[in-house]
């Protein structure tokens, strides 16, 4: 449990450290609960995930940590079926229960120019919640390393931090539900990259079931 209490603490630090380093993008969240939240995954901002978008042809590889015995493959944040119920192992990704969160690489298999990248969750508790740093590169670096462990530092070995996400609110209670979140740029693109990488960190270390259930990963490019 230490290990666990060490990485959520690591991630509030690079939250806050992370605004005097790099230029911020947009991060647009929203949250459906009761009714609103459904098979249809409709916001009032964030768009509903597409089945035709650049993810949907990317390798996702998972890079530090381990996927829940639970859970779906990664297949799933990228095949445009989404859960129909709140509580869908099945249909979501998520890591091991009782681990500290973990490190997932998309490699989309040549380099484009990115408008926006959507990611969407859905439990009725603390699983629901989106908490992760992104990372993307070209790949093209002499320092390139395309599998950092978590002990390694992205930036140090050709990645770009590009937002922190925590959609988490001051109410525990209240964090069930359906998250949509939507990384955009004012410019209208968030750079040219080959590769994403999503570190991914507890919603909360109460128990062992603090990591998200990730339904799906959209990758918008720019027209």
């Amino acid at each position: 449990m230490e290990s666990i209490n060490q990485k959520f603490l690591f991630a509030i630090m690079l939250s806050m450290v992370s605004v005097s380093i790099y230029a911020q993008p947009r991060i647009t969240i929203d949250h459906n609960t009761g009714a609103a939240a459904n098979a249809e995954f409709k916001f009032k901002r964030v768009p509903s995930p597409s089945r035709d978008d650049a993810a949907s042809t990317a390798t996702l590889t998972i890079v530090d940590g381990e996927a829940d015995p639970n859970s779906a493959d990664t297949r799933a944040l990228t095949d445009g079926l989404l859960p129909n119920s709140d509580d869908q192992p099945r249909r979501n990704f998520f890591l091991k229960a009782g681990s500290g969160g973990g490190r997932l690489r998309m490699d989309l298999g040549r380099v484009i120019e990115i408008a926006e990248i959507d990611t969407y969750s859905w439990h009725p508790d603390t699983r629901g919640p989106q908490v992760y740093r992104l990372w993307a590169s070209d790949g093209t670096d002499s320092r390139f390393n395309p599998e950092p462990k978590a002990n390694i530092d992205p930036a140090a070995c050709g990645w770009k931090s590009i937002a922190i996400v925590d959609t988490r609110s001051n109410d525990e209670d209240k964090d069930g539900g359906q998250f949509g979140v939507s990384i955009t740029d004012a410019s209208g693109s968030l750079g040219r990259f080959r590769y994403l990488m999503f570190d991914c960190y507890v919603t909360e270390v109460a128990d062992d079931f603090g990591n998200t259930f990730y339904s799906e990963i959209d990758v918008v490019a720019k027209k």
